[in-house]
């Protein structure tokens, strides 16, 4: 886990101008490189815990530069290039692998994976990329479409149930008439992590 002083300055969103957003990145399991500079991770978890699996028992370590919850992130409009939204997709109980490892829907779910939508694509930059996955374990993928009014480009199917969907967003130029901005500054591109905190 990060120290106190490893994260200061994190609230600093001008650190993550032009960066890669993970939104929910709980264990950041499907990353090739789980320390990669381009990316902010961001959670509403910060934990180290251990769940009963058929391989044995295993240990999850969600530990986000960021935590903060994805349904009011801490940053202003168009700063991020690339997004990737991974919600919970289960409602298992908060004690077993599946809970612990990718967290789980409450209460109002549509209201909250709505929520999430709009503040990733509120924080992605116009004509910037939103990479979205969901696993129609209890939901079908396309009542979670739904909660959107944005339109997905194309996706893929996984797994050996070919129940997990990739899905792939471009978000719209904010006027079609305006002259399209970029949203990187090139003094911004690297962001120093240790200086980043909730």
């Amino acid at each position: 886990m990060k120290t106190q002083t490893q994260r200061k300055g994190a609230k600093d969103a001008k650190t993550a101008k032009g960066a890669v957003l993970d939104a929910c990145c709980g264990s950041r399991m499907f990353w090739f490189d789980r320390a990669d500079e381009r990316a902010l991770f961001v959670d509403k978890r910060r934990e180290a815990c251990a769940a009963d699996t058929r391989e044995g028992r295993r240990e999850i370590i969600i530990d986000p530069d960021l935590v903060a919850n994805f349904k009011s992130l801490p940053f202003p409009d168009a700063t991020f290039t690339l997004v990737v939204f991974d919600p919970p997709h289960t409602f298992a109980g908060p004690n077993g692998w599946t809970a612990k490892k990718y967290g789980t829907l409450n209460g109002d779910w549509r209201e909250e994976i709505r929520s999430g939508f709009a503040e990733c694509f509120r924080v992605l930059c116009p004509l910037g990329t939103l990479i979205f996955k969901w696993n129609e374990h209890r939901v079908p993928v396309s009542t979670i479409l739904a909660l959107t009014p944005e339109k997905p480009l194309f996706g893929q199917r996984c797994g050996t149930t070919a129940k997990t969907h990739w899905i792939v967003f471009m978000k719209s130029p904010l006027r079609a008439s305006a002259p399209l901005r970029l949203c990187v500054n090139p003094r911004n591109l690297r962001t120093n992590k240790k200086d980043i905190q909730p």
